[in-house]
């Protein structure tokens, strides 16, 4: 095994600190209202061209975020799904797709940025497909989805598309203000991730489990 160099190790700094600073201010400005310039200046780099070196243009970067989280969310619902494994419960499966980010946000401690990070990528379509593109990396979160898909009773095609987009935008934004009332210091309606997990799957499963109402 080769030994980290000096010059390696400050790289990797340089690189960690780059991907923290860049993860919070999109999180709190936007991603396009944030230029590298911005992000290598706030990381304390006099290089004003140190995150392109680093990671390339911007949709490299948000791409390397959104892989630095994975890691260990992965881990988590690697952990869950096989605990559910065989369950006929839409709860159980939702819970696999809820549980490990909160998991995870809760780990890091408060302040956190990626819930906030995930929903400003997410209003840019071609972030978006950044986004979506790693997550069907992750075997764990595809098993998941298409447990849930074979637990759902059976709704028309149209109302199953729209409720998923209904679930994504909700399990998104739940986080997401929940996150900034975290880190302003507002009060929240439940006192920790945990509760505040179990509030959103119940009304997951309750979105998904709702009564269809006939078009006339």
């Amino acid at each position: 095994m080769t030994a980290k160099t000096p010059r390696a190790d400050r790289a990797n700094a340089t690189r960690e600190s780059i991907l923290a600073t860049a993860e919070r201010l999109f999180a709190e400005h936007g991603v396009h209202a944030v230029s590298n310039r911005h992000i290598s200046e706030a990381a304390g780099q006099g290089n004003n061209a140190a995150v392109n070196y680093h990671f390339g243009a911007k949709p490299d970067l948000v791409r390397a975020i959104i892989r630095k989280h994975a890691v260990r969310t992965d881990e988590l619902r690697d952990r869950l799904v096989e605990e559910t494994a065989g369950s006929p419960h839409v709860r159980d499966w939702v819970a696999c797709l809820v549980r490990p980010t909160t998991r995870h946000l809760d780990e890091l401690g408060s302040p956190t940025w990626f819930g906030r990070f995930s929903a400003q990528v997410m209003t840019d379509p071609a972030l978006r497909e950044i986004m979506v593109e790693e997550s069907l990396t992750s075997g764990s979160l595809v098993r998941a989805v298409e447990e849930l898909n074979r637990c759902l009773p059976a709704l028309p095609t149209p109302v199953r598309a729209e409720r998923g987009e209904m679930a994504r935008e909700l399990m998104m934004h739940v986080i997401a203000e929940r996150e900034r009332a975290l880190a302003k210091g507002e009060p929240t309606p439940r006192a920790d991730w945990h509760g505040a997990a179990t509030g959103l799957i119940d009304a997951l499963t309750g979105l998904w489990l709702a009564p269809v109402t006939p078009v006339s």
